[in-house]
């Protein structure tokens, strides 16, 4: 007895093109790829900059400059021990001349300086940022004193410091939209190109009374999945390389932008961010592609 065969499914009416789709998978993939890398950069340097920023603003540096007849040394340890005493300061550090010559050993070398030569002590500050030391109070506290001291705030670092991030931040975003336009471009060009290729099977549908809604979203369906492969491959590529740079060169600081684990979820969140963006972009611009070329040649 026979067994009744099998529901075949039916035929794709817009079976993929493996030739025509290798290379816009492959150019859509390093889209993807390169607009990831930059919204790593994004994250980093907004991440990088908050914590610079916390850092600068819960720190004060003052600067000791001692008479020549008296020890300096001493000197910047009773201005610390009184620094510390003053309300909002959490520490205060008196560095020796050894770290003063090592803070300008980039500028002057290796060898030694003079002992004859005036050098600056250096007190490290710590401060609660949330109710730091009254503006001038640390300048008072030390007039009477036999020694003259500056007290540098951060604040002129600060302020370079959200500048500096801040037009990193906008310059990667601009490049992921500049991307996010070539990719739809793309994805535009291909879709005509398709639509030319299958006429015959859009123009039987319309003989049998489809509405241009239903071609158009047969070609969408079919470049949002292709969008979204190629989203998926390019994003996995950027995510595996930016995490093999920030180990492998991360440690002395140089590649801050990319995704260390430090970013945390903003940053885990960037690649599937990017897939998901890359197949709506591919599905809207061959929805659009397509809705035009079918109004030109069906008004």
């Amino acid at each position: 007895m026979s067994t009744p065969d099998k529901p075949r499914r039916p035929a794709a009416l817009l079976p993929p093109d493996h030739a025509r789709d290798r290379p816009l998978f492959a150019v859509a993939a390093i889209l993807v790829f390169l607009a990831s890398l930059a919204g790593f950069g994004a994250a980093g340097a907004w991440q990088a900059a908050e914590g610079w920023t916390a850092q600068l603003s819960s720190e004060l540096t003052v600067q000791l400059i001692a008479e020549d007849a008296r020890d300096a040394d001493a000197d910047a340890l009773d201005a610390a021990a009184q620094i510390a005493r003053l309300p909002g300061v959490l520490s205060a550090t008196a560095r020796s001349r050894a770290d003063a010559e090592a803070l300008l050993r980039p500028w002057l070398g290796g060898a030694g300086l003079p002992d004859d030569l005036p050098v600056p002590r250096l007190i490290a500050v710590r401060v609660d940022p949330d109710a730091p030391p009254a503006p001038g109070a640390i300048e008072a506290l030390l007039r009477d004193n036999p020694y003259e001291v500056v007290v540098d705030d951060h604040a002129r670092w600060e302020a370079a410091v959200q500048r500096t991030a801040g037009a990193v931040r906008y310059f990667a975003l601009g490049l992921v939209a500049i991307l996010a336009l070539a990719a739809a471009a793309v994805i535009a060009f291909a879709a005509r190109a398709s639509l030319a290729a299958r006429w015959d099977v859009a123009e039987a549908l319309h003989l049998v009374g489809a509405p241009d809604r239903y071609v158009t979203g047969i070609f969408q369906r079919r470049f949002f999945f292709l969008g979204l492969k190629a989203g998926l491959a390019g994003a996995g590529l950027a995510a595996l390389a930016g995490y093999g740079l920030a180990h492998g060169a991360g440690a002395a600081g140089a590649v801050f932008f990319l995704p260390v684990p430090a970013l945390g979820w903003s940053a885990a969140a960037i690649a599937p961010g990017a897939a998901l963006a890359s197949a709506l972009i591919a599905a809207g611009a061959a929805r659009l592609a397509v809705t035009g070329e079918l109004k030109a040649r069906w008004p």
